[in-house]
């Protein structure tokens, strides 16, 4: 399911739209491939009599099930799942049948921080938490794909939202048409 664009305020941009890491998804296609597998070794294996075509049903019944469950559930959940970083917030979107929304305006962050476990590390993935001034306080954002580079994005994004209401739209535009001619020459 994609994300809902019309979400947006007419001045917003994304900036970075992400899912969870792949990784999540290891266990659901092994699952998917085992049932498969032993579909198949019962379909060779069992002989064509009544009783083991009933084996063979039973099996691929149960094999339906857990893929189901185990392998199609999961993916639906990962592919529901939005990390948005727009130029004016932070947006976490779950859920299948209970939609859920999370909006952290940038000018509420006061912190964010990033852990990597040597296994993350090599995944290239980590969990990413950010704490923001309101009720909710700390979200914790696991399996965040490119965390370091997410963090830094972050900061910047937060950076220069504090620099754009500190100095006023106009003042910030001229600073930014300013860094922009210096890149240029």
């Amino acid at each position: 399911m994609a994300f809902p664009e019309n979400i947006l305020t007419e001045d917003e941009k994304v900036v970075m739209h992400l899912h969870p890491h792949w990784r999540e998804m290891v266990r659901p296609v092994f699952v998917f491939l085992l049932g498969v597998a032993v579909v198949a070794a019962a379909w060779w294996f069992l002989p064509e009599d009544g009783a083991g075509e009933i084996g063979l049903y039973v099996i691929g019944g149960l094999a339906i099930i857990a893929v189901l469950w185990l392998s199609v559930w999961p993916w639906i959940v990962w592919r529901t799942t939005h990390y948005v970083f727009t130029n004016e917030r932070v947006v976490l979107q779950f859920g299948i049948f209970h939609r859920e929304r999370r909006d952290i305006p940038l000018h509420r962050v006061n912190n964010h921080t990033m852990n990597q476990t040597l296994v993350d590390r090599f995944f290239r993935c980590g969990t990413l938490i950010i704490e923001s001034a309101g009720q909710d306080g700390t979200t914790e954002l696991k399996d965040m794909p490119k965390v370091h580079r997410v963090q830094t994005l972050l900061y910047e994004l937060v950076d220069s939202d504090r620099d754009r209401h500190s100095l006023g739209d106009q003042q910030f535009r001229e600073i930014l048409e300013g860094l922009n001619d210096g890149k240029q020459q």
